[in-house]
């Protein structure tokens, strides 16, 4: 399937679709500025002082190891929670600043569990990605509403499964449902968390090139570094918390920052005849490493 753009227009060269007049964001700027969260009632404080920028349609991967703040950080973007202090801020407008409504026609998430027992079927699902755009119980948008859903089916290539209902699907096709459905929300920020977590080589590969076409702004929690590094603009590395590094993968990915995060022993090797950076790592121990 061929993406053509233009005037901020989407068209979709497929057999099955024609839609010359979808509206789709060439992506929002994202700045989070000093942002620290503390749980409720808590003296517990997950994130301190994080700050970073991402500019339109950029691709940022957010990585640290378990319990680093990642999902916490991922909440924070899309207004699950809101920030002890700093603030996060789409487009130089604060987030806490929109409505609901408006911020769900900015910002569409993929999480990362997905339950399986819908009962609806990959069209159905796709369409309540319409919602932020309703006006009213059980409001529509008529024509636009199909022109977009049928959109975003072709571009997640579902086609051949738009009829099939969630439970049936494969690991890679319900992922695909479920980018699907946030593309159908038009928004200008797409947040994952762990797009391909669970899910075998060839899927992962699949949705990585799928995302990588998207004309959004992209940002992802993400466990494999070498797949951060080769599809991601920008890094950040969180630790318990604090934000280690951040940067253009050649930057963020030093040894160093890596070692340190991970606390293994991190070395870039380089791949001919690619010439890519392949980081590869160690156990640390006393003879190698202090």
């Amino acid at each position: 399937m061929k993406i053509l753009e233009f005037d901020n227009k989407i068209s979709f060269d497929h057999q099955t679709s024609s839609f010359s007049d979808i509206e789709v964001s060439s992506g929002a700027s994202v700045s989070v500025k000093n942002v620290t969260f503390s749980l409720p009632r808590s003296n517990h404080t997950i994130l301190h002082d994080v700050s970073f920028n991402l500019s339109p349609g950029g691709v940022l991967g957010i990585v640290g190891p378990n319990g680093a703040g990642k999902s916490t950080l991922l909440r924070l973007l899309y207004r699950y929670h809101k920030p002890t202090l700093g603030n996060v801020e789409i487009s130089g407008r604060d987030i806490w600043e929109m409505t609901a409504r408006e911020t769900a026609r900015k910002i569409a998430v993929v999480l990362q569990e997905h339950p399986t027992d819908f009962g609806l079927t990959v069209s159905e699902i796709v369409t309540l990605g319409r919602t932020p755009h309703h006006v009213g119980f059980g409001g529509s948008s008529g024509a636009r509403d199909g022109q977009v859903v049928e959109a975003a089916i072709d571009q997640m290539e579902l086609r051949s499964c738009s009829n099939r209902t969630f439970g049936t699907l494969s690991g890679g096709e319900r992922q695909r449902v479920m980018i699907a459905r946030a593309l159908a929300q038009e928004p200008s920020v797409l947040v994952l968390d762990e797009p391909t977590n669970h899910l075998d080589i060839r899927h992962q590969l699949e949705i990585i090139d799928l995302l990588k076409n998207l004309p959004l702004t992209i940002i992802s929690s993400l466990h494999d570094l070498n797949m951060a590094a080769d599809t991601c603009d920008e890094v950040v590395i969180l630790k318990d918390g604090h934000l280690l590094s951040v940067g253009t993968p050649d930057v963020a990915f030093s040894a160093d920052a890596v070692s340190r995060t991970f606390e293994v022993m991190a070395n870039y090797e380089r791949l001919a005849p690619s010439d890519k950076n392949l980081l590869t790592f160690n156990l640390k121990n006393e003879e190698n490493y202090p």
